[in-house]
C-alpha cells in the first residue's frame, strides 16, 4: 500500500500498524507553508556560506542568483549544527507525535541532512539506513520533510515495503551507475525493482521510514527546479548508539555515540552527557568522481 495525496489516508491511530507492517509512513500537510519557506530561506543562505563553516562549500560570487548557488550541491550533511530554523525541525510537533508511537516515549536525534537535489542531479542507489546508523534496538526512524513536491519526475523516494521486516543488513559495494550519488549499493536482497513503488508527496509531506527499509531515489529529470529534503534520523533514547569505530579500544557492547539531541522524554544516560564531534559537510555528487564512495555518514 502506498499512501498518495489520491488515496484515503491512514488515520493517526493507525500510523504504528501501518509502519510495523511497511516499514514507511506518509503524513501530509504536516509542515506549514510559512516553515517551508524558512526551510527554503535558510538552504541558500547555508549554500552562500553565510551561516558558518560547511566543508566542501564554495564561497558564493556576489552576482550569483540563489539558484545558481544552490544547485552546486546536491547534499548537505548536520545542517542542524548552523541553522536554529532546521534544529528546531529536530523536534518539531508532527514528527515527535509519529516518533513516540512508532518508537517509544523516549526519542533522541543523530543527524540531519538536507538534500537539495536540483535538475539533473543524481538519486541514491538502494540502500538501508540502519547499514550506516546501527542502533542496538533496531529502532533507526529516517524523517525526510518535503521542501517541494516530490515527484517520479523529479527524484521522489521509492520504497519496497516490507523489506524492514526481516531484520537482515544487506552488504553494499561501490558502483559505476551514473544515476546515483558515491554512497553505496545494496545488494544480495531478495526483492526485484519492480517491486518498489514511488512514495510522490505534496510539500509540507513528512515520510518516516524504518532504517532497514530498502530505499533509494533516481536522478531528478525535471526541466528545471528543485527537489529539496530536509532528513532527521532518530532512535530509541534507551539504546545504545554504537555509531564509530571506538579510538580508544572501549567494547563495542557499550560504545554509546553521544552527538545527540534529545527531541522527547528524557535520557535515560543523561549522565555521559552529550558531545560535539559531527560537522557540517558536503556529501560527494559523484558527477566529478568519487573520492569517498561510502559518503553517506
Amino acid at each position: 500500500m502506498t499512501l498518495t495525496l489520491d488515496s484515503n489516508f491512514v488515520r493517526e491511530t493507525d500510523y504504528a500498524s501501518f509502519y510495523r507492517e511497511n516499514g514507511y509512513l506518509v503524513v501530509p500537510g504536516a509542515v506549514s507553508q510559512e516553515e517551508l519557506e524558512a526551510l527554503r530561506s535558510e538552504t541558500v543562505r547555508l549554500c552562500r556560506g553565510d551561516a558558518g563553516t560547511i566543508t566542501g562549500v564554495t564561497p558564493a560570487k556576489p552576482d550569483e542568483t540563489d539558484d545558481e548557488v544552490i544547485k552546486r550541491y546536491l547534499c548537505i550533511h548536520f545542517p542542524h549544527k548552523l541553522s536554529d530554523t532546521m534544529f528546531d525541525t529536530l523536534a518539531h510537533p508532527a514528527i515527535v507525535n509519529v516518533l513516540q508511537q512508532i518508537i517509544g516515549p523516549n526519542v533522541k536525534c543523530m543527524q540531519s541532512m538536507l538534500f537539495i537535489k536540483a535538475s539533473g542531479k543524481p538519486g541514491q542507489a538502494w540502500h538501508q539506513d540502519e547499514f550506516f546508523i546501527p542502533t542496538r534496538d533496531r529502532s533507526l526512524v529516517g524523517a525526510w520533510i518535503a521542501m517541494d513536491d516530490a515527484t517520479v519526475e523529479n527524484g521522489c523516494l521509492w520504497v519496497l515495503p516490507g523489506s524492514h521486516k526481516r531484520g537482515i543488513i544487506y552488504p553494499q559495494q561501490q558502483h559505476n551507475d551514473k544515476r546515483f550519488d558515491c554512497t553505496g549499493e545494496a545488494y544480495e536482497f531478495p526483492y526485484k525493482d519492480e517491486e518498489a513503488v514511488p512514495v510522490e508527496v505534496k510539500a509540507g509531506s513528512i515520510v518516516f521510514f524504518n532504517g532497514y527499509l530498502l530505499h533509494r531515489s533516481l536522478p531528478n529529470h525535471a526541466r528545471a527546479g528543485f527537489r529539496r529534503a530536509l532528513v532527521n534520523h532518530y532512535m530509541s533514547a534507551e539504546s545504545f548508539l554504537p555509531w564509530h569505530a571506538p579510538a580508544t579500544g572501549e567494547n563495542m557492547g557499550t560504545l554509546d555515540f553521544r552527538d545527540i539531541v534529545m527531541v522527547a522524554g528524557k535520557d535515560p544516560y543523561s549522565f555521559k552527557g552529550t558531545e560535539n564531534v559531527n560537522s557540517p559537510h558536503i556529501r560527494a555528487s559523484g558527477e566529478g568522481g568519487c573520492a569517498t564512495p561510502n559518503a553517506m555518514m
